[in-house]
């Protein structure tokens, strides 16, 4: 058995079994891909303060995330086509969370539909929502996802019109596959996920298909999704959307201090430090830069969290040092799911929570919830060099 120590041991063996162009979906952002590189090498660059002569005993990385109970401060971000990168993949990834004691996020663009995982998980999860310009598809999901028991809505804010990514139009990405003979030949070496994927009927988009007003396969599907994504989403419309949900509600993509400040005054439960995983705009900081500053500029009116180049524990340590009361992967579990299936994702959290755990200790602090900036050793002008 392959022996797995951190995050890149995941992510190898999930290039090897899975499909390329469900790899590269996974493992690439938008334009030259900057962002998405420097969402990682900016953690990088922030080294941890070693402190030593304390007791150690007694350690805890558990905490709450808008009011839920975590078993480390971690939720896992909701991620397109989950079912892809391994059959059910929303499925096993939400019983994986539920087994650990951290939040599922299920994304609109997921192959298993809301209703496929509410019946399969153990725990209520949370649901995030692209708006579309269909109202009636809108009102319908959300009703769903409250039927459904879904425990908090998360909206995303930076999707009202899609970055390019070159290497899902070099793959010719779409669920399922086309069967070209490209697509045919690598998916012959990857016997198990063509086994598994055969013997699941969840291979189309679930919470699409069937539910909104003309799509009934996948030629249907892929025009109702170029031009569904709403541009014109404005704090008006979030509003009716939060009223119309009337539980938990976080904001996902924020990347700027205004806007994190209109966010707040907005009543979210909790706002995300995002950049789509450096899948959007090509160019913008990277999360951790921005997030010292979104702390400040919000206070205590809400919970920040960070998302986006998170593959560590030690990267967890860092966020929450810089003021973050949670975090958000999305990377790092769906190397697990692609690599190993469910144990795959359990295998993730637990290399990730050992990390944060050990890393947290030889920084002399016994929870997570003392971590500070006098943790961490930055290098000068790191957040200022843009200003």
């Amino acid at each position: 058995m392959t022996v797995i120590t951190c995050i890149d041991d995941l992510k190898a063996l999930h290039r090897k079994r899975t499909p390329k162009m469900f790899y590269d979906y996974c493992e690439s952002g938008s334009y030259t891909e900057q962002t998405f590189r420097e969402n990682t090498t900016d953690f990088a660059q922030i080294r941890l303060r070693q402190k030593v002569a304390v007791d150690m005993s007694g350690r805890s990385v558990a905490t709450t995330m808008a009011g839920q109970k975590v078993a480390m401060p971690v939720a896992l971000a909701p991620v397109g086509l989950l079912g892809m990168q391994r059959a059910d993949g929303e499925i096993k990834a939400a019983r994986a969370a539920a087994a650990f004691g951290v939040p599922f996020t299920l994304s609109t663009m997921s192959i298993c539909s809301i209703e496929d995982v509410a019946a399969q998980s153990p725990d209520p999860f949370w649901f995030q929502l692209y708006v579309m310009r269909d109202e009636d598809f809108v009102d319908a999901i959300l009703e769903r996802a409250k039927k459904a028991r879904c425990s908090a809505l998360v909206l995303t804010l930076d999707l009202q019109i899609l970055g390019q990514r070159h290497k899902d139009l070099k793959n010719g990405l779409t669920a399922p596959p086309k069967l070209t003979p490209a697509n045919l030949l690598d998916m012959a070496t990857k016997l198990t996920w063509g086994r598994e994927m055969l013997a699941t009927p969840r291979r189309f988009f679930g919470n699409i298909v069937g539910h909104a007003k003309g799509v009934g396969d996948a030629a249907s599907l892929m025009s109702w999704t170029s031009e569904q994504f709403d541009p014109c989403l404005d704090w008006k419309k979030i509003a009716r959307i939060r009223d119309q949900w009337g539980g938990k509600f976080i904001l996902k993509g924020i990347l700027d201090a205004e806007d994190a400040r209109a966010a707040a005054d907005f009543g979210a439960d909790a706002i995300i430090v995002s950049n789509h995983g450096g899948r959007q705009l090509d160019g913008a900081l990277s999360s951790i830069r921005m997030l010292p500053e979104i702390v400040a500029a919000v206070g205590d009116t809400t919970e920040v969290w960070l998302d986006s180049g998170i593959r560590s524990g030690q990267d967890i340590l860092k966020a929450l040092a810089l003021g973050a009361k949670g975090t958000m992967i999305g990377r790092a579990y769906v190397h697990g799911l692609g690599a190993m299936g469910e144990a795959g994702v359990t295998r993730a959290l637990e290399v990730m929570r050992k990390e944060l755990d050990i890393s947290m200790a030889l920084c002399g602090e016994k929870r997570v919830q003392d971590l500070r900036r006098d943790n961490l050793l930055v290098p000068e002008g790191f957040f200022t060099t843009y200003r």
